[in-house]
């Protein structure tokens, strides 16, 4: 159960980190004189994140038996 908790709440921290990604990626993307190099960084940085959050919460379901 301990490791259940732990991966939840790696899991809430990953999914805050990748709302603010989003929010970071939204408002450089609007920005006057914006950083193409950045912007490409926080992109892929958000695309590791969502595969990660993914991978984890996968983990969490219940393996079935078909």
């Amino acid at each position: 159960m301990q490791d259940h908790a732990g991966t939840a709440q790696l899991l809430a921290e990953l999914r805050l980190e990748h709302r603010d990604l989003d929010t970071a990626i939204n408002q450089l993307a609007t920005a006057i004189g914006r950083d193409e190099l950045q912007l490409t960084r926080l992109k892929k940085r958000k695309l590791l994140l969502k595969d990660h959050i993914a991978r984890l919460e996968s983990k969490l379901i219940p393996d079935l038996d078909a």
